[in-house]
């Protein structure tokens, strides 16, 4: 793993000590089968928070990591970044869940970019729990964060799922459902090529540490044969695709755009981005082919 850019993820690496510590004690209190406490109220509190404004060359490198062109971001920060700043904040609305959060996933996310978000400011942000479904397999979380500055307020706003498997029955047998394939009209606007190495330089630019992303050993120990890609950074270098298959390298083009990760990627892999002529984008291996990410897109005039 690369550690450039490592050292100033302090705050993300502080936050999931917190939960590394937080899913020890779900599985002491769950091994003497004891409550762990009150449930939190749902919705939970809104969380404020301000940060710096980010490195410029944490930001050069992050674009260039996932695919993207620094010249296409003059001044503005890339909407699809936001984890680095609020992983944090969105941990702590998670607190008080009685949820073995080392189990936890990424499930997809929804951004809306309102208006750029301006490069050298200090970033304010708000974020709470909206929501908690839970049916005894597995509980979806539904988190909001609202991210600005002091000249661009309430710039972009995202709402966030992860999903932890909770192995009940859930009341029965369940029919397994056919997961997302690309369609086979999509057409190929990308290609990406991914080695096992892209997971380390990942966590160093954002601070997402998990090693399933980056250790081989820890990654066999979980089920894969090898490292998987982040989830957030599929995501991003989907976005990214669009700008450069669809709109000419114009990064300020994207108004919204909403992810499903629905397949792993196991590294390495050769991936292709695929969309329709009504807003539908797909990772996957080929049209026809099972899908890894799964979104929509809208665009604004200009």
């Amino acid at each position: 793993m690369k550690t450039r850019h490592l050292l100033r993820q302090g705050p993300v690496l502080g936050a999931l000590g917190k939960a590394a510590v937080t899913a020890i004690r779900y599985q002491i209190h769950a091994g003497k089968h004891e409550a762990a406490g009150p449930a939190p109220a749902i919705p939970g509190p809104e969380l404020r928070e301000r940060v710096p404004a980010r490195d410029p060359r944490l930001i050069r490198d992050y674009i260039r990591h996932v695919g993207g062109s620094p010249g296409s971001y003059k001044g503005v920060v890339p909407p699809h970044l936001f984890p680095q700043w609020a992983f944090p904040i969105l941990a702590r609305t998670l607190d008080g869940l009685s949820y073995d959060v080392s189990r936890m996933l990424n499930a997809g996310c929804k951004m809306e970019v309102l208006r750029p978000l301006p490069a050298g400011e200090p970033l304010e942000f708000r974020a709470h729990l909206e929501e908690v479904d839970d049916d005894g397999r597995r509980a979806i979380m539904t988190q909001h964060l609202v991210t600005g500055t002091a000249t661009a307020p309430d710039a972009l706003r995202c709402e966030v799922h992860p999903i932890i498997p909770l192995g009940g029955g859930g009341g029965g047998k369940k029919k397994k459902k056919d997961k997302p394939r690309v369609p086979v009209d999509a057409r190929e606007i990308d290609r990406w090529r991914l080695s096992t190495k892209v997971g380390g330089t990942y966590a160093s630019l954002t601070g997402d540490v998990n090693p399933i992303h980056w250790s081989l050993s820890y990654a066999r120990m979980s089920g894969f044969r090898s490292v998987i890609l982040h989830g957030f950074s599929g995501m991003a270098r989907t976005v990214e695709s669009l700008n450069k298959g669809l709109w000419s390298g114009r990064a300020d083009r994207l108004e919204s755009a909403e992810f499903r990760l629905v397949r792993p990627v196991v590294l390495p892999a050769r991936v292709g981005v695929y969309v329709d002529d009504r807003g539908g984008v797909w990772a996957g291996d080929a049209p026809g082919g099972p899908a890894y990410v799964t979104g929509t897109y809208t665009t604004r005039n200009g």
